[in-house]
């Protein structure tokens, strides 16, 4: 049974909608101010909070803020119950984290779907980040399995970080304070040409790790990174990054892998920018997209991003998918894209 905790000064309000969650089957928590709500959170872990914004005692920001800096309470999803409909209250309150937004009065389908969708979502990202740790499995195919053991504990001990699409998680310049871990959502690394256009250098999917060149040179990140869509990444201090490289070799090794891959892929990302022609250069970028996850059938881009990685211009792209889709190799719907023919795309004339 799923715990949700209610933390609302109006009992009446407090009271119903307890009453409504009880039938739905939730185990409910009741606190009738922001102080008493912190102290309920920390002492008994809810898997979801109901919060409402004025109160006495502690505010709604003040109990997310206070939540948010505690280990044992800041993944624990987060909606702001109000009568404040002003959109600068929704904007703040989702800016500090929050995860979703109810207006007073709402009604009960209103309010249960919120809650199931919200931990719904929790599930989600705890299965990409089981499933993150225990791919780092093969690093102990030596023999020695010290290194994959202390890098999966450093990963599970560290906060999950959301980001709402096109949020940036670093500037180029900016210095590395660790390697991002990527468990949700979809990532890219881009450079600003001197005339404002965006060249993107890499498109990161679940996890890949974002960030390493700038953590291992020990030197200011290079290129800006954005969330395509919304995702979720935890941080790993550089610091221990750094300690774990030079004390296990397996550990060594695997990020050499994953470092050589990444040099080949801007490798023939100049290739393709120098020597190829548009069709073979975007048909170049659909199969690495493609590539990046073998388990969908389809993938999303936009036509901005799909401009960005080939070096052409929008409209050119969108000619070129058109062509693309009326000779049988591709389906397209939205911003959604299936390779119907890998190997005439592969064979492209040049």
């Amino acid at each position: 049974m799923k715990t949700i905790l209610i933390i609302e000064d109006n009992a009446d309000i407090r009271e119903s909608t307890a009453e409504i969650l009880e039938l739905a089957g939730y185990d409910v928590l009741q606190a009738d101010n922001g102080k008493a709500g912190v102290e309920f959170a920390v002492r008994q872990k809810a898997d979801l909070i109901l919060c409402d914004i004025m109160m006495p005692e502690l505010d709604g920001y003040g109990v997310l803020h206070m939540l948010s800096k505690n280990e044992k309470t800041a993944d624990i999803p987060f909606i702001f119950l109000t009568a404040k409909a002003e959109r600068i209250d929704f904007r703040k309150g989702m800016e500090m984290g929050a995860d979703d937004y109810l207006t007073k009065p709402f009604d009960d389908i209103e309010l249960l779907a919120a809650i199931e969708s919200r931990l719904a979502k929790k599930e989600r990202l705890e299965a990409y980040f089981s499933k993150a740790l225990n791919n780092l499995e093969h690093l102990a195919a030596t023999g020695n399995n010290n290194g994959a053991n202390e890098l999966k504990t450093l990963i599970a001990a560290r906060k999950i970080r959301h980001i709402k699409k096109k949020q940036v998680l670093y500037y180029d310049g900016d210095e590395p304070m660790g390697l991002y871990l990527l468990l949700s959502g979809t990532v890219k690394t881009l450079k600003l040409t001197e005339d404002g256009r965006q060249l993107m250098t890499g498109l990161y999917k679940p996890e890949d790790y974002i960030g390493m060149n700038a953590v291992l040179l020990e030197e200011p990140f290079a290129e800006t990174a954005e969330a395509v869509e919304d995702s979720s990444l935890c941080l790993l201090p550089k610091e221990a990054i750094l300690s774990l490289i030079n004390k296990y070799p397996e550990i060594s090794r695997e990020f050499i892998r994953i470092l050589s891959n990444d040099v080949r892929e801007k490798e023939e990302q100049l290739i393709e920018l120098a020597y190829h022609s548009v069709r073979k250069r975007l048909a170049q970028v659909l199969l690495r997209l493609q590539q990046k996850d073998t388990t969908a059938p389809q993938f999303k881009i936009s036509r901005d991003e799909l401009a960005a990685m080939a070096g052409m211009a929008t409209e050119t792209v969108s000619r070129t998918l058109s062509d693309f889709k009326e000779e049988g190799l591709i389906e397209k719907k939205g911003s959604y894209i299936e390779i119907k023919d890998t190997h005439r795309l592969a064979r492209m004339k040049n």
